[in-house]
C-alpha cells in the first residue's frame, strides 16, 4: 500500500485514539484536555486536505481492514466525494472546538471525549464502503450526539434530547430492518457488491429490494431532516450549546451524503429493480422542506431556533439539486454544501454571543438593552446573514445561480425557480427583521450581559472567511464540485476500485 492508501484510515483512527486518550485523561485538568482535543481536531484539517489532493485526479483509495478481499472484508473507500465531506467536517469541527474552549466545554462532563467520538462517527460514515458499517458509524455518531446535545443540562435541553433519542432509535431500528432485508435478498452488504447484485436481481425479488431501499430512504431522510421527518431538528439544534449546534450543522449532511452515495451506486448500473425509485418522491419533498424551513424561520421566537430552521432550508436546497439529477445540478449542490454548513455554523456561534450579551433576554426576538460592542456583533451578523440568505457576492448566491441554471433544462423549472427564489426573498426579509429587532430596537439602558470576547468572535469570523474563500476561489471550487458530480455519475469506477482490489 502507498502512503495515500494509509491516509484513508487516518481520519477514522485519529479521533478514535484521541477519544480514548482523553478518557484516560479525564482526571487531568481542563487545560490538558483542551490542548489534546484541539491538537487532534486541528490535525484532521491537513489530513483532509492531503486526502482531497490525493483523490483530485479521480483515484479511489480502497483500504482493506485485515487485508481481506472485498466483498468479504470491511473496506474504507476514499474518493472525491468522501474527501470533500471530510474537509468540510474538519473545518467546522476546528472552529466549533475553538469556540467551545472559551468555557462551554466546562459546563458538563466528558465534552472532549464525546466531541472526538462524534468526529470518529462522522468520518467513518463518509469513508465506509459497507452498508452495515454505515449503520455502525451512524450509531457511534448518534450516541456521541446524545451526550453532546444534553451537555450542560437544562429542562428544555433534556426535553429536546428525549425527542431526538426516541426518533433516532426508531430510525436505527428501520435501518436494521432494511439492512437485514437486503442481506437476505442479495447475500452481501458491501455497497459496491450490492450495486452489482441489485442490478442483476431476479424479477421475483423486486418488491423485496424496493421495500428495503425505501426503508433506507426513510432512515436517511430522517437523518437529513427531510419533510415530514424534520420536526425533531429545530428544538434539538435550537436548545443545545452553540459549539455542538455548529458541529451538528454537518450532521444533517450525513443523511444527504448517504442518499447520494447509496442511490448513485444502487441505481447507477442501468435498469435494475431500483431504477427511478425516488424520482417521483424526492423533488416534491425537497421543495416542501425548503418552503417549510423558510416559514419556520419566519415564525421563530429566537435566533438559535431560527438558525436551526435555516439548516432545514439548506437540506431542502441540497436535495433539490440531488433530485434534479443532472451533473450541473449536482455540482451546484456540492458547491452549496460547504457554504451552507459554514454559514449556519457561524450563525449558531454568533447567536450564542448575542444571547449572552443581551443578558436575561437571551436570543429572544424582543426589544432589549443596547448591546455591548454592538458594532462588532452587528457587523458580523450582517455578514453572516448575507451568507445564510444566499445574497451576492458570497458563494451561496453563486451556488443558487448554478442550481437555477441547471434547472432550466429540466421539466421542473417553474417549481424550482418559484420555491428557491421566493424562499430566498423571505429568508432575506426574516434575517433583516431579526437584525433590526436585536440591534436597533433598544428599549432599556440596563440588563445587558457581558461584552463578547475576541476569542468568542474569532471562530465566527473564521467560518465567514471560509465562505469568502469559496467565493474568491469559485472557479476551482465549482470545478471540483463538477468533478465530484461526474465521478458519481460513473459508479462503475467506484465498483471496479472496490471489487477489483486484491490483497
Amino acid at each position: 500500500m502507498s502512503f495515500a492508501d494509509h491516509l484513508t484510515i487516518l481520519p477514522v483512527l485519529l479521533p478514535l485514539a484521541a477519544g480514548i486518550g482523553l478518557l484516560a485523561l479525564r482526571g487531568a485538568g481542563i487545560g490538558v484536555q483542551r490542548a489534546a482535543s484541539l491538537l487532534a481536531t486541528l490535525a484532521l484539517v491537513p489530513l483532509a486536505i492531503a486526502l482531497f489532493a490525493a483523490t483530485a485526479d479521480g483515484t479511489h483509495f480502497v483500504y482493506r481492514l485485515g487485508n481481506w478481499e472485498a466483498p468479504f472484508g470491511i473496506v474504507l473507500v476514499a474518493d472525491r466525494l468522501a474527501a470533500w465531506m471530510l474537509l468540510v467536517t474538519a473545518a467546522v469541527a476546528a472552529f466549533a472546538l475553538l469556540y467551545a474552549v472559551n468555557g462551554t466545554d466546562h459546563e458538563g462532563r466528558h465534552f472532549h471525549v464525546l466531541f472526538q467520538l462524534q468526529l470518529f462517527g462522522l468520518n467513518g460514515a463518509f469513508l465506509t464502503g459497507d452498508l452495515f458499517n454505515l449503520f455502525v458509524f451512524f450509531e457511534i455518531l448518534l450516541l456521541a450526539s446524545y451526550g453532546l446535545l444534553l451537555h450542560g443540562g437544562g429542562r428544555l435541553r433534556v426535553k429536546a434530547g428525549l425527542h431526538f433519542v426516541v426518533i433516532n432509535l426508531i430510525g436505527s431500528t428501520l435501518f436494521l430492518f432494511a439492512v437485514g432485508t437486503l442481506y437476505g435478498a442479495t447475500g452481501t452488504l458491501n455497497m459496491a457488491d450490492l450495486a452489482v447484485r441489485l442490478a442483476a436481481s431476479p424479477a421475483g425479488n423486486t418488491a423485496l429490494v424496493q421495500s428495503a431501499a425505501l426503508l433506507l430512504f426513510v432512515v436517511f431522510a430522517l437523518k437529513a431532516a427531510l419533510v415530514p421527518l424534520y420536526l425533531w431538528l429545530p428544538a434539538a439544534y435550537g436548545q443545545t450549546s452553540a459549539p455542538v449546534a455548529a458541529l451538528f450543522a454537518i450532521m444533517t449532511k450525513v443523511g444527504v451524503y448517504s442518499i447520494l452515495r447509496v442511490y448513485s451506486l444502487f441505481t447507477g448500473l442501468g435498469d435494475g429493480p431500483l431504477a427511478g425509485l425516488l424520482d417521483a418522491w424526492l423533488l416534491p419533498l425537497a421543495l416542501v422542506t425548503l418552503a417549510l424551513g423558510v416559514l419556520g424561520a419566519a415564525a421563530s421566537s429566537g435566533l438559535r431556533q431560527q438558525t436551526a430552521y435555516f439548516v432545514v432550508v439548506s437540506v431542502g436546497t441540497l436535495l433539490v439539486a440531488l433530485a434534479l439529477g443532472t451533473p450541473g445540478a449536482l455540482a451546484a449542490g456540492l458547491y452549496y454544501l460547504p457554504h451552507s454548513t459554514f454559514a449556519t455554523a457561524a450563525l449558531f456561534l454568533l447567536a450564542d454571543s448575542i444571547a449572552r450579551a443581551r443578558g436575561t433576554l437571551g436570543d429572544r426576538f424582543e426589544p432589549g438593552p443596547a448591546l455591548p460592542r454592538a458594532a462588532w456583533l452587528g457587523g458580523l451578523f450582517f455578514a453572516v446573514a448575507v451568507a445564510v440568505s444566499g445574497l451576492p457576492p458570497l458563494s451561496g448566491f453563486l451556488a443558487k445561480f448554478m442550481l437555477l441554471q441547471a434547472a432550466v433544462s429540466t421539466p421542473h423549472t417553474s417549481w424550482v425557480f418559484a420555491v428557491v427564489l421566493i424562499g430566498g426573498l423571505i429568508g432575506v426579509i426574516v434575517l433583516a427583521r431579526s437584525g433590526s429587532l436585536l440591534f436597533y430596537r433598544s428599549q432599556a439602558t440596563e440588563g445587558a450581559g457581558p461584552p463578547p470576547t475576541l476569542a468568542a468572535l474569532v471562530p465566527v469570523a473564521g467560518l465567514l472567511a471560509l465562505t469568502m474563500v469559496l467565493t474568491i476561489a469559485a472557479g476551482p471550487a465549482s470545478e471540483a464540485a463538477g468533478d465530484i458530480a461526474s465521478q458519481l455519475h460513473a459508479p462503475r469506477l467506484y465498483i471496479d476500485a472496490v471489487l477489483g482490489a486484491r490483497p
